[in-house]
This record gives C-alpha cells, sequence and structure tokens, in this order.
C-alpha cells in the first residue's frame, strides 16, 4: 500500500507547498465539524498510547547487561533509531494517503463524486455510499476504497483493502501484548503463559467482536474514526507518566535521567497535545448538546440511534468484566 499511494502521490499533480503547509501550520480556513475529529484521529492512529508500555516491555525482553552503563546507553541509543524509524516511515505513509484523498475528494459535493465515477465499473456501490446531494463530500475506510477504485482501478481498491486488513491486524496484535503486560504486572497473574495469553486476549477482541456483530457497515467506518480520537485523547495519561518517570533521578539514576532539553521538549508536547484533546472535547459537546442528565446516563434521548441489541451486549459485556475484575480483588485480599 506505502508504494501505491507513493506512486499516486508522485504521479497525482498535488501541490507540495499546501502539503508542507499543513505539517507545520494546522490550521483550515474552511474549517467543517469532521475535521477536527479527522486530525484527532491521525495523531491516535500513529502515535498509539498502549506502545508506550508495549515498548518498555520488549525492552525488559532483550538481552543486555544493564550494569553496564555503556552497554546500556548504546541499546538505548539502538531503540531510538529503530522508533524514529518505524514513525518516520509512517508519518511519510500518512502524509501520501491524506494527500492523495484530498486531492481526489477536497471540496468536491456528494454528487460530484457520483457523476465523477458515473462510468466506473463501481458506479452503483458509489451512489450508494454517496448520498446524492450538494453537501461536501466526507470519506471514510469504505467511501475511500470506492473512490480508490472509481479514480484509479480495481487493483487500487484491493491493495487498499489488504493495507487496511493488515493495519489492522497490526494494531489487535500490539493492543492485545500492550494488554497482556499490563494485566499481566497490574494482577500480578501467576498463570501459564497459554492461559495468560487467552485470558488477555479474549478480554481486548472479545468486545470489539461483538461491537461489529451488532454494527451496521456505516456505524463501523464511523466507529473508527472515533477510536482513533479516543486513543489521541488517551495519549496524555500514558505520556505524562512516561515523562514523569523518565525524568526522575530516583529511578533513573544520573545516567539516563532526563536532561534538561529532553524535559522541555516532552513536557511541551504533552502540553500540545492536552490542549488539542481539550479544545476538541469542547468542540463537540457542543455539537452534540450534551446535558448534565445525558452524562450520567439518566436521560437517554440523545443516544436513541444506537442499536438496541448493541446496548444490551455492551451492558453484558461490562458486567462480565467487572465480575472478572471483582473476583481477582477478592482472591488479593488476606
Amino acid at each position: 500500500m506505502a508504494v501505491s499511494f507513493g506512486y499516486q502521490y508522485i504521479v497525482t499533480d498535488i501541490p507540495q507547498i499546501n502539503v508542507i503547509e499543513g505539517m507545520f501550520l494546522p490550521w483550515s480556513s474552511d474549517y467543517r465539524p469532521g475535521t477536527l475529529l479527522q486530525a484527532v484521529g491521525i495523531i491516535g492512529a500513529v502515535i498509539m498510547p498502549h506502545n508506550l508500555y508495549l515498548h518498555s516491555a520488549l525492552v525488559k525482553s532483550r538481552t543486555i547487561n544493564r550494569n553496564n552503563v555503556k552497554e546500556v546507553k548504546k541499546a538505548n541509543r539502538y531503540y531510538f533509531i529503530e522508533a524514529s524509524i518505524a514513525l518516520a516511515v509512517s508519518f511519510v505513509i500518512n502524509v501520501f494517503v491524506v494527500s492523495v484523498f484530498a486531492h481526489d475528494v477536497y471540496g468536491k459535493t456528494n454528487q460530484d463524486v457520483i457523476d465523477a465515477c458515473s462510468n466506473s465499473s463501481f458506479a452503483d456501490d458509489i451512489v450508494s455510499a454517496f448520498i446524492a446531494n450538494n453537501y461536501t463530500a466526507d470519506i471514510n475506510i469504505y467511501k475511500g476504497g470506492l473512490v480508490l477504485g472509481c479514480f484509479y482501478g480495481g487493483l487500487s481498491m484491493y491493495v487498499w483493502a489488504i493495507g487496511i486488513l493488515a493495519a489492522g491486524q497490526s494494531s489487535t496484535m500490539t493492543g492485545t501484548y500492550a494488554g497482556q503486560f499490563a494485566m499481566e504486572g497490574f494482577l500480578n497473574l501467576q498463570w501459564a503463559r497459554w492461559k495468560r495469553v487467552l485470558f488477555t486476549r479474549t478480554v481486548a477482541i472479545m468486545p470489539a467482536f461483538y461491537v461489529a456483530f451488532f454494527s451496521r457497515l456505516e456505524d463501523l467506518t464511523k466507529m473508527n474514526d472515533i477510536l482513533n480520537a479516543v486513543m489521541a485523547l488517551q495519549l496524555p495519561f500514558a505520556a505524562i507518566p512516561t515523562v514523569a518517570f523518565s525524568s526522575s533521578l530516583a529511578l533513573m539514576k544520573a545516567d539516563f535521567v532526563n536532561g534538561r532539553l529532553e524535559k522541555i521538549i516532552s513536557i511541551t508536547l504533552s502540553f500540545t497535545v492536552i490542549g488539542i484533546n481539550l479544545y476538541f472535547i469542547v468542540a463537540n459537546l457542543e455539537q452534540v448538546n450534551l446535558t448534565p442528565l445525558m452524562i450520567f446516563g439518566v436521560d437517554r434521548t440523545g443516544f436513541a440511534d444506537i442499536p438496541v441489541p448493541f446496548v444490551r451486549a455492551s451492558k453484558c459485556l461490562a458486567q462480565f468484566y467487572h465480575l472478572i475484575w471483582e473476583g481477582f480483588v477478592l482472591r488479593k485480599l488476606p
């Protein structure tokens, strides 16, 4: 998928000045309500908070003489290079994807997309996905695949599908691994490895399975954007403890504690993310018009569109995992 979008990015007449401006000046002159959700979602999709815990656990598994300061510094340097390369590649791919979609769909209405794809083999799917009106076209994972198939041929759509599937598998593995390490540490599970893996990954995967089973395709694509934004909202809860622990002289000792420059950069980035999250929350609360009664679950009129089976399944899952948690807590009591 990276090669495909990279090729399309090169051959397509994309204004590079606008791309660079968007990287360093996060501002939109024609702001729309869904723009902020997509922007925050990109942050959560690229910098997933649970990966901070996952990397900490994976580092512990490396064979290093931790009593040798030089070896630890050398290992840290290689870990930094490894993480930087992974994030840089992810960033470049995101630039390719966002730029190609922006070039094809930005500023167009739903009717414009339908007219542009009227002669393609995906015309019927485009008509069913895009409502024939003059509202600005909104793109999600499903509609994005159809647009690629319309403008660049069916092969591009299948490449997109395979890439999304691979990304989902990768996210699932990293998420379940992080959950496994967190639960092993917090709950001090002394089970056989296969039992720990089965339990922790069931806790992570079963809610997603029930949500997918009881939801429509349109709801799933919207839910994906929301989940990415939720990960961005959770990022400070992982980043701030990481900065605090790595800046603690008692924990890191003098050889590995964060210096003044690292502290300034880390704290600045953390407060930047927090500021974006606060603005995102306030903006979305204004759109939804939530009341205190709705927040505490007394008034459910704002959630009338949620399918009843989904609500029931969510309640059952919440009660099930609550009972499991109480069981572990009771086992720890004297």
